[in-house]
């Protein structure tokens, strides 16, 4: 008979068959049957710690206060004999592999069932097939020998890459972390983001939205003046014709500007051919008194001396050369003093009353015929004014405004309408009061 040994976890009781051989034929091994150095592998991998711990609850009425190890431990003690723990192993061991169980009892011989555990070896799972191979009644200690050094390698294997595996899942954990909180800092940024770009959205809405109300507006405009256009030109049908006419008077105005310009030109130049014709007509008229005897009885010195022609004045340099000069307003008694004034600088004069007495539409042929223009602002209507200086900054024409009709102001007024001339004294010092000063626009 068989010595039993003491059970950390359970009392040993002896059980009937106990020490019988197992009989040949093809009953299966039982789990105390197996070879003592088997019950620790198939154990530790058939039955998961948990599964373990609750059947030895159940055996015991209690619960364990071991810890793994030692559950282990006591376990693999109590299941090398027949006892209640060995046998609630023995059929959670049997329902947990029965598919196994079916599939190992197909080979019926040693060769097969090795070659079934060899395969079987390459699954995932090996618990099943380590129970079938080593329970199956065609197992020989020698195949059990080799199954038990595989696992015996497999679990040492399995253990290193555990610790591998652990080491590894613990670094990944840290990195999931480290990605963890990069993924709520990138997830604050795109919240963030996606606010602001939702502000800049909105604010966009708002532009366009105004916008589009400045562009309806605009088209609004747009349609109302195309209406009133519509109207004004059904109103008016000939309104083509009256712009041609409008542009056509305008061409005609510029002509007979030109043309009274060209005509002022050839009176002024008439009226110097008379003044020449007049003087060599008077040098003749002295020279032919100049023949006569000048020693007769009743001759006078006085006589002598009128028939003697007066000596000529040098004549003042012309400055104008040749340009025309309107004098505006001025008093009629005036006017051959004015004259004599402007022809004495080389100009050629050109004079309107400022609405007194000529037509004031005459007065904008005249400013467009001259060249320079003097306007003596007391002597003239306010119609006349404005017109002058309004034509006058139009056509970019010099005028000059003297508050005072006088020959004087006049004779100011030419000299500052003379750049190259020096400055007069009266124009460097400050007139004296009741003296007009002239005054340019």
């Amino acid at each position: 008979m068989m010595t039993l040994q003491p059970s950390p976890l359970l009392p040993v009781t002896a059980l009937p068959g106990d020490s019988l051989p197992p009989r040949p034929g093809s009953r299966r091994k039982r789990l105390w049957e197996l070879d003592g150095h088997a019950h620790c592998p198939v154990l530790g991998a058939c039955l998961p710690i948990a599964v373990l711990r609750r059947l030895v609850d159940k055996v015991l009425g209690g619960q364990a206060v071991a810890d793994d190890y030692d559950l282990h431990c006591g376990a693999v003690a109590d299941s090398k004999q027949r006892g209640p723990l060995a046998e609630a192993l023995q059929r959670e061991l049997d329902q947990r592999y029965r598919l196994a169980l079916q599939q190992a009892a197909q080979a019926k011989t040693t060769e097969a069932l090795a070659a079934w555990w060899t395969q079987g070896l390459r699954s995932q799972d090996i618990a099943g097939p380590l129970w079938a191979t080593l329970t199956h009644p065609r197992c020989t200690p020698a195949l059990a020998h080799q199954v038990e050094a595989e696992v015996h390698m497999l679990q040492h294997q399995v253990g290193i890459r555990s610790h591998a595996d652990t080491a590894r899942l613990n670094a990944l954990l840290d990195e999931n972390a480290v990605l963890t909180r990069a993924l709520a800092a990138a997830q604050q940024r795109s919240l963030r983001q996606a606010a602001e770009h939702q502000q800049r959205c909105e604010l966009l809405q708002d532009q366009l939205m105004q916008l589009r109300a400045q562009l309806l507006g605009r088209d609004t405009g747009i349609a109302a003046l195309q209406d009133e256009l519509r109207a004004r030109a059904a109103a008016t049908p000939d309104l083509a014709s009256r712009l041609a006419l409008a542009r056509e008077g305008e061409r005609l105005l510029a002509r007979n500007h030109a043309l009274q310009r060209s005509l002022l030109q050839a009176q002024q130049l008439a009226e110097r051919l008379r003044q020449r014709l007049g003087a060599q007509a008077e040098a003749r008229a002295h020279r032919w008194a100049g023949t006569l005897p000048s020693a007769t009885p009743g001759a006078t010195p006085a006589a002598s001396h009128h028939a003697a022609p007066p000596p000529a004045e040098p004549a003042e340099p012309s400055r104008l050369d040749d340009q025309a000069v309107l004098c505006v307003g001025g008093r009629q008694a005036s006017v051959p003093i004015y004259r004599r004034l402007v022809e004495a600088t080389g100009g050629r004069f050109l004079h309107h009353d400022g609405g007194e007495e000529d037509n004031t539409a005459q007065l904008e042929a005249m400013v467009a015929a001259a060249d320079l223009v003097i306007c003596q602002t007391g002597c003239v209507s306010h119609n006349a004014y404005w017109r002058v200086k309004d034509q006058c900054k139009r056509s970019g024409k010099r005028c000059v405004f003297v508050e005072s009709p006088s020959g004087a102001g006049l004779k100011r007024a030419l000299q500052t309408l003379l750049p190259e001339r020096p400055t007069p004294a009266d124009a460097l010092h400050p007139p004296t009061p009741g003296t007009p000063r002239p005054a340019t626009d």
